[in-house]
């Protein structure tokens, strides 16, 4: 193994580069060399290593002659290019090679932020740019209104590139319009906003001196006709400021409960109380509905009460669904 001591110098004398042509055999054991020792070879005896050796010499003389001698076999650039190695030491740093999978993870980021960047300049593009920008409103869905009203009142989105369109903006532009409830908004690209209006239900007609008022479940008014006929739906003397507005709810919230079959057989609708509730069918018949509990339960049983065929020699002229596990007709 090589010796790890480091090499010491001493300046070389005046006096002793006279001294050059001294044969080398004159170098003493004490002398420091600056270069790594090879292991001894195993072939080689130790006994043959000593005979070769000289004889001993005091300390002092051995380490001055041994450097004297040093110095002259190496000479001035030697002997700095010695200095310079023991200092620097390059040959003793090693560079390995770097990892691969370092190098495909540099890669893989490397790829994706190129990705993420050209994602979000396409992104830009799309929000941004005038090629998607809304030309055509196609609205459907609409039975109390027409197409061309809702168009109209959503005229301020074109030129709106679609990805900026929201059904908020929708909605806001459509409020002055009572008869829709919601809408739904699909951008079909390049320049086609597609509007799907859901309107509110119309439940009943509420007199207003000569002209009948169609309301929904909330009592908004939807639209006003002169012929009551006209419209399938069964007429509330009076609305809201004629009862009460408690009364009308509960009244307005069964009406909204009924199918739209058995909603058209109706004539008008009362209540004198919130749990009192009745009904009046265009053939005479009355309707005792009571509160607005369970009012899903009691207009699927009013229903089937009124698909029974009718029997001439038994006539049924009220139907009691207040209790509607133990419906009764009489």
């Amino acid at each position: 193994m090589a010796s790890s001591r480091r090499p010491t110098y001493k300046p070389v004398r005046p006096g002793s580069r006279d001294k050059a042509s001294e044969p080398r055999e004159a170098t003493q054991p004490g002398v420091i060399s600056a270069s790594k020792s090879a292991p001894a070879s195993p072939a080689a005896p130790q006994d043959s290593q000593r005979g070769k050796q000289p004889a001993k010499q005091p300390a002092g003389q051995a380490s001055g002659q041994g450097s004297g001698q040093a110095a002259k076999e190496q000479g001035p650039g030697k002997q700095g290019q010695q200095l310079s190695g023991s200092q620097a030491e390059p040959d003793n740093v090693l560079a390995f090679p770097e990892p691969k999978g370092k190098r495909v993870r540099r890669n893989v980021i490397v790829a994706s932020c190129i990705i993420a960047a050209l994602v979000a300049g396409l992104l830009l593009a799309a929000v941004y740019s005038p090629v998607l920008a809304v030309q055509t409103v196609t609205v459907s869905g609409t039975k109390l209104l027409k197409p061309a009203q809702v168009q109209a009142a959503l005229k301020p989105l074109l030129g709106t590139p679609l990805p900026q369109v929201s059904d908020e903006d929708v909605n806001a532009l459509l409020k002055p319009l009572v008869q829709i409830k919601s809408v739904t908004t699909q951008a079909h690209p390049p320049s086609v906003l597609v509007v799907q209006v859901h309107e509110r239900v119309p439940v009943a007609l509420v007199k207003r001196g000569q002209e009948y008022l169609l309301v929904d479940v909330d009592g908004v008014r939807l639209g006003a006709t002169a012929d009551p006929g006209s419209v399938k739906l069964p007429v509330i003397d009076g609305g809201a400021g004629t009862i009460g507005k408690d009364l009308f709810q509960a009244t307005a919230a069964v009406l909204g409960a009924l199918p739209a079959n058995v909603l058209a057989k109706l004539s008008n609708a009362s209540a004198k109380s919130v749990d009192a509730v009745e009904l009046k069918l265009v053939d005479g018949q009355t309707i005792i509905w009571g509160n607005a509990g369970e009012k899903e339960l009691k207009a699927r049983v009013l229903e089937a009460l009124l698909k029974v065929p009718a029997d001439p020699a038994n006539p049924v002229n009220i139907y009691d669904v207040s209790v509607p596990r133990h419906p009764v007709t009489r």
